[in-house]
C-alpha cells in the first residue's frame, strides 16, 4: 500500500512545524506501507497545488495530511473539511482571505474517507493521546483537506484521504505556560499507529 504523507512548513513566526517534523521522523515502511513524504508550503492555493501534483504523479492509495493545531493536547484525527477559508492570520506569503470558498460551487463539506475512529483507537493503543475532531479550522489545513477530498471525488475514486492535527512540540511551549504539547517521539509513534489503521482498513 502506498500512502502520501504530507506536512506543512513552519508558519506564524515559528521556527519549526511539528507536523513536518513528525512526518520526517516516521519510518519509510511503517506497517508494511510505502510512505511518500512531502513538505507542503503553508500558503493558500500552493499547498493544494503541491499535493494535487503529487497525487497525479504518484497515484497513492491514500493521502494523509498533517498540520499543527496550537492548544490541542494530542493528535486529532479530522472527520470533516468545510468549503470555507476564513484566515485569522496571514499565510506565509501574507495572504489572509476571509469568507471565501475553497472551491466556488463545491459541496458545503467533505467527510474524510480514511478510517477516522480506527485511527484514533490505534493511536491511543500506542500510548499517545488522540481524539476525533469535527473541525479542521478555516485556515490552510482545512483548505488542503477539502482540496484533497475534492480531487479524490472527481479524479481518483479509488484513493482515500484525510487529515491529522498535531499539537505543539515541547520546545515550542517553553515560554507559553500551561500550553499543551507533545514530544516528537510520541507524534511519530501516533502517526505510525494511524498508518497501521489505514493499512488494516484497506479493501473495506
Amino acid at each position: 500500500m502506498k500512502i502520501l504523507l504530507t506536512g506543512f512548513d513552519p508558519f506564524g513566526g515559528e521556527a519549526i512545524n511539528p507536523a513536518l517534523e513528525a512526518v520526517r521522523a516516521l519510518s519509510d515502511r511503517p506497517a508494511g506501507a510505502e510512505i511518500l513524504k512531502l513538505a507542503v508550503p503553508t500558503v493558500f492555493g500552493r499547498s493544494m497545488e503541491t499535493v494535487y501534483e503529487a497525487m497525479k504523479r504518484e497515484r497513492p492509495d491514500a493521502v494523509l495530511c498533517v498540520g499543527q493545531a496550537a492548544g490541542r493536547a494530542g493528535l486529532t484525527v479530522e472527520r470533516v473539511a468545510v468549503n470555507l477559508i476564513d484566515a485569522e492570520i496571514p499565510d506565509n506569503e501574507g495572504r489572509q482571505p476571509r469568507d471565501t470558498p475553497v472551491f466556488p460551487g463545491g459541496p458545503a463539506a467533505y467527510f474524510a474517507s480514511l478510517p477516522v475512529r480506527a485511527m484514533v483507537e490505534r493511536i491511543k493503543a500506542a500510548g499517545v493521546p488522540a481524539r476525533i475532531s469535527n473541525t479542521a479550522g478555516t485556515f490552510v489545513c482545512n483548505q488542503l483537506m477539502y482540496g484533497v477530498l475534492y480531487y479524490i471525488e472527481r479524479e481518483f475514486p479509488s484513493m482515500r484521504g484525510g487529515f491529522i492535527h498535531v499539537p505543539y512540540l515541547h520546545e515550542q511551549v517553553l515560554n507559553r505556560p500551561d500550553t499543551p504539547s507533545l514530544s516528537g517521539e510520541d507524534m511519530a509513534k501516533g502517526l505510525e499507529a494511524a498508518v497501521a489503521a489505514i493499512v488494516e482498513s484497506a479493501g473495506e
